[in-house]
């Protein structure tokens, strides 16, 4: 209809262990939201301590979304997302709360703001088993290589061990001859919500070491333990829990393919490089207002309260008695 108001739409965005769990719960009971999780592993059921996952107990009352809804054995794309999302702030804009995204998934959130147009251009299953057996045979990074002579700027953004995107990024241009970078920078950016996407950065360095302590605290928690669940049901090495990150880098040492010690410091090794390629992802996208968490704490929530009041204002029924 034309003239009609969009939907408000509240997105919050950063690399991993940069704060903003901690954060979304403050900004969702303060201004009445229900937060979607922007996150592409959260979704599996036992993917808990290496997805940094919410616990129930921490959420503080605040529902949340798009968390446990698959089981690892499941295939989940950013289609999937997009779709699962907009039934979601539908729900929650029925009940007169405002839809809230977190997460750090940039094609994920990206699909999702300015609704992508997801091309069918179907599958070709002979195409992508020889893929995969190619992976299998000579490594994942050597198939990211494959997309990096097609497709630099998509090999750029999808990391090594993301297989499941690479191939898919592979078999779009195997299918259509044109590369799936072609097809997203072809997208229609303008998005059809009231859209207040707010990112979170800080000094390299204190993000590195913060990423380092989560690290050392995951493996405090069991992560070699979640592990080796996910192990015991079977799943194909390039399933998703054997390719994400954080899950990848343990199955080596439980298979005896490299040290505990060297496990875990390719495991920081790789989440620092996987924090620096979502801020590559993020800064490619438009309309971000972006705050530094290095600074102080109350004057960055006082600022971003501020910045989401003069975006919504007009939507009284976002506001609460909470004293900032």
């Amino acid at each position: 209809m034309t003239g009609a108001k969009k939907q408000p739409l509240l997105v919050l965005i950063g690399p991993t262990a940069v704060g903003k769990t901690a954060l979304s719960l403050n900004l969702a009971k303060a201004w009445n939201a229900e937060i979607i999780s922007g996150d592409s592993m959260q979704v599996y059921r036992g993917m808990d301590i290496g997805t940094a996952k919410i616990k129930e107990d921490e959420r503080e009352g605040v529902p949340h979304h798009l968390i446990d809804i698959r089981e690892p054995e499941e295939a989940y794309s950013a289609a999937d997302f997009q779709a699962e999302a907009e039934r979601a702030i539908a729900e929650i804009a029925s009940q007169g709360k405002l839809p809230f995204i977190v997460g750090g998934t940039g094609l994920y959130i990206e699909s999702l703001c300015y609704r992508y147009q997801f091309a069918e251009n179907g599958s070709d299953d002979a195409f992508r088993a020889e893929q995969e057996a190619f992976a299998a045979g000579h490594g994942a990074a050597a198939l990211h290589q494959k997309l990096a002579r097609i497709d630099p700027k998509a090999a750029d953004r999808l990391h090594p061990n993301d297989i499941r995107r690479v191939i898919r990024a592979l078999e779009v241009h195997h299918l259509t001859g044109q590369t799936f970078s072609e097809q997203q920078e072809g997208q229609k950016k303008e998005s059809p919500y009231d859209l207040l996407i707010i990112g979170l950065t800080m000094d390299r360095a204190e993000l590195y070491r913060r990423i380092e302590r989560r690290i050392d605290l995951m493996l405090e928690e069991g992560l070699v333990a979640e592990v080796e669940e996910l192990m015991k049901r079977g799943l194909p090495s390039h399933a998703v829990p054997m390719q994400a990150l954080g899950y990848k880098e343990i199955v080596r040492y439980l298979n005896g393919e490299c040290s505990y010690e060297a496990a875990v410091e390719l495991l920081k090794r790789d989440t620092r490089r996987f924090a620096k390629r979502q801020l590559s992802w993020f800064r490619h996208m438009k309309d971000i207002r972006w705050i530094d968490m290095g600074e102080n704490f109350h004057n960055n929530l006082q600022a971003i309260h501020g910045i989401i009041a003069g975006k919504f204002q007009d939507h009284l029924e976002y506001t609460s008695n909470q004293s900032f």
